[in-house]
């Protein structure tokens, strides 16, 4: 068997078993299930692009949908026909393996899932996948775009102090947690800045990030940035509220930490393009402590 390439492992050909991961994960499943639910009727046409184990076209055609299941892993494909199959929805549900990026459904759909969600939308596929199949749906159908889900993803950061001891071993290094707002091992030493809003129906961005100033909000050692991102699966104006999911979120370290106090302000800036690995953020994360008025002195350092 050929083994996968290095442009296929970012994104499109995660491993089974992390898949299997990710139905286990409730917070997931539940948010995903009713955003399909608040927007799928019986008889539309909806397309899952990257559908993995199926999971999301299973939702939709569970609601009445006709679904275009589409999967570039051969693995997932067979994976996906058992299970649909073993869930009884099989005859709502049209596989196609191809890649996301290329594929053009017939007829105009209605709506489009894709969750190939990283945290700051770094190392999966998500915005060039959906880029690119706006391009190739209008250009077929000449046509309104469909609703996708998610339909926004809000990115933002903030500094923090993070422990990076494991058992007495020092090792600073990326640390992923769970979306929540409070972690024993993180201190948050301002709110989180939204640095972009990534609205799905509307131009995408061929670059992310940021560059300006947080106040801290409390005495500490500044030694890392954390990034949290948040999907909007899906607005309900009638209802004037949203269906939200959040990536886990990630603490990218600092090489070394600054000390802050309350009241101080940094200058933080860092780009990427998405789909990126997390080096190019890295390599790209600037963090400056600006003077005090009764100081010229400036600290500054980079990721590690």
């Amino acid at each position: 068997m050929n083994q996968p390439t290095n442009e296929e492992m970012l994104g499109q050909f995660i491993p089974l078993h992390y898949h299997y991961d990710m139905l286990r994960d409730g917070y997931r499943m539940e948010t995903f299930r009713l955003a399909i639910e608040s927007m799928v009727t019986p008889g539309i046409q909806v397309v899952d692009l990257g559908g993995g184990t199926g999971v999301l076209s299973f939702f939709a055609a569970k609601q009445g949908a006709n679904v275009t299941y589409v999967e570039r892993n051969p693995q997932l494909v067979e994976v996906a026909r058992k299970l649909f199959k073993l869930n009884g929805v099989e005859d709502r549900i049209q596989v196609v393996q191809a890649d996301a990026k290329d594929f053009v459904p017939e007829c105009p759909v209605e709506l489009v899932t894709c969750e190939m969600l990283h945290v700051g939308l770094l190392r999966e596929k998500q915005v060039e996948v959906i880029a690119a199949f706006k391009q190739n749906y209008l250009q077929k159908h000449n046509t309104k775009l469909p609703r996708f889900i998610p339909e926004a993803s809000l990115l933002a950061c903030q500094p923090v102090t993070q422990e990076y001891e494991f058992e007495g071993f020092l090792a600073p290094g990326p640390i992923f947690q769970r979306p929540a707002n409070e972690h024993d091992e993180t201190i948050c030493l301002s709110e989180p800045v939204v640095y972009d809003t990534v609205w799905y129906d509307k131009q995408l961005p061929n670059r992310l990030g940021w560059e300006g100033t947080m106040t801290i909000e409390q005495d500490g050692s500044l030694n890392g940035i954390r990034f949290v991102t948040k999907n909007v699966l899906s607005f309900l104006l009638q209802e004037h509220r949203a269906i939200e999911w959040h990536n886990q979120f990630m603490v990218m370290p600092l090489d070394l930490p600054i000390p802050v106090k309350k009241g101080q302000q940094i200058r933080l800036a860092f780009n990427y393009q998405p789909g990126d690995e997390l080096p190019v953020l890295d390599s790209s994360l600037q963090v400056e402590l600006l003077a005090d008025a009764d100081s010229a002195q400036k600290q500054s350092t980079s990721a590690a």
